[in-house]
């Protein structure tokens, strides 16, 4: 158990530096970001991403104990859960960006409709989550169903933490 931990940690970590990496390349805009970090393309940002969602499914693969059988029929159920997330997450990246080319000119209207999507993008991922428990759990005994949850919720909050880390409040842009 301690190893697992141990690699759960080492993961998590490579997982936090490309999270803090993708939040100053979203908050990056024209030249500067809204912490000062330097012009990252749209490009980079799809790069980073797609290496945060391969390294996420290897913390899950090195850490969700599934038997052969398990593992083909889980993979592919992950593999549509992982593409409906991203589409989500597309939403966010897209919502990071407004608040970025916004951030110092921002007014009240504009600041309580990024709130307003903010919460909505949050509202489709549990959806989401709640959709797939079934889906999955027909591939998976529940205690490995709630395990995979765990760890998909975890990593979340921990890209979600440092991603929130890296963006200034909005009452700062004045």
């Amino acid at each position: 158990m301690k190893i697992k931990a141990i690699l759960l940690l080492s993961a998590s970590a490579l997982l936090f530096t490309g999270a803090q990496a993708f939040a100053q390349a979203a908050t990056s805009s024209q030249g500067s970001s809204a912490s000062g970090g330097q012009v990252v393309s749209d490009k980079d940002v799809q790069l980073l991403r797609q290496d945060l969602r391969s390294k996420k499914k290897q913390l899950i693969a090195a850490n969700l104990k599934l038997t052969d059988a398990e593992a083909t029929k889980f993979w592919p159920v992950y593999d549509q859960y992982a593409d409906e997330l991203t589409k989500i997450n597309d939403v966010k990246i897209a919502l990071v960006k407004d608040y970025a080319n916004n951030w110092g000119t921002m007014t009240d209207a504009q600041a309580l409709d990024l709130t307003k999507r903010s919460l909505d993008v949050e509202a489709q991922i549990n959806a989401l989550r709640t959709k797939y428990v079934p889906i999955i759990n027909k591939v998976l005994p529940g205690t490995k169903t709630a395990t995979f949850f765990q760890m998909d919720r975890r990593i979340g909050m921990m890209m979600d933490l440092q991603l929130a880390s890296q963006i200034p409040l909005v009452q700062d842009q004045n």
